[in-house]
């Protein structure tokens, strides 16, 4: 076999890989979409017909997913020689603390979730590439904007507030005494509520531009009983009309590297502070 032979031999088995990689994230994507892995975790073992039942959905289709998941390795069955409806499946434990736990270290429901999203805006961003445009944040939906959020919230709930912020002498003192808090590009909360669970005297306002993650946001801190103490707004960064001096901590996780320009949010924050 000639040089040119194995490279494109290698190069399509890596796409043939990839592509069934995809196929099971598009799989995934339904399971965690349709509260399927969760209903499995708490039933232990299941079959599609009382799974069906118990999630309101169609049992051809959840038989075809049992199936599907069954035979690519991420749900087990207990005996495969069984009748189709009376097959039972269960979710392996390690398996469950990666697609139903949100704030697990090794949760990963969220990123099949963006490439689910990536995948919806593909044909704006073909589209950009002939018109030059861009493609807004809109474009990529609400299941996006969700996994930004589930993507970043195991550390952010399990450490910036517990092992990183304390760490920080003067931060932790003045957070402990009753700081307030600026949580800029705050997508759906988390770095702000983990913040004002952590320290019962902080008060936080949270700032996006994207309404929906404004709406998420204000959802989560309703749950997590601080919305007592965190505002979320829909506003820019970089808008002029944040209030002077209010601040005492400003954070901003994971966005300065996606703002197209990012000098004039960052001043605003320092007139913040």
């Amino acid at each position: 076999m000639s040089g040119h032979e194995e490279e494109r031999d290698a190069f399509v088995e890596r796409l043939f890989m990839a592509s069934l990689g995809a196929m099971d994230v598009m799989t995934v994507y339904v399971g965690d979409r349709l509260g399927l892995y969760r209903t499995l975790a708490e039933a232990g073992g299941t079959s599609s017909t009382a799974l069906a039942e118990r999630t309101g959905l169609n049992e051809r289709y959840v038989r075809e997913w049992l199936e599907q998941q069954a035979a690519s390795g991420i749900l087990a069955v207990e005996d495969a020689s069984a009748a189709p409806t009376e097959r039972v499946f269960s979710l392996p434990a390690g398996h469950a603390e990666a697609l139903v736990d949100p704030e697990s270290p090794y949760a990963m429901a969220a990123i099949c979730r963006s490439i689910v999203a990536l995948g919806g805006a593909a044909p704006d961003v073909v589209a950009a590439f002939r018109t030059g445009e861009g493609v807004g944040w809109e474009s990529y939906g609400t299941d996006m904007i969700e996994a930004q959020g589930d993507f970043n919230r195991p550390w952010l709930v399990g450490s910036l507030a517990t092992e990183y912020l304390p760490s920080i002498p003067d931060v932790h003192e003045r957070l402990t005494n009753g700081a307030r808090v600026a949580d800029v590009a705050c997508g759906v909360g988390w770095p702000s509520i983990a913040i004002a669970q952590a320290y019962p005297k902080v008060t936080a306002d949270g700032f996006d531009p994207d309404e929906l993650s404004i709406e998420l946001a204000t959802a989560n801190a309703r749950e997590r009983g601080v919305a007592d103490r965190v505002e979320f707004h829909t506003r820019d960064g970089a808008a002029e009309d944040h209030d002077r001096d209010a601040y005492d901590l400003a954070v901003v996780v994971e966005s300065i590297h996606d703002m197209s320009n990012p000098v004039p949010v960052l001043g605003s924050i320092r007139s913040m502070l």
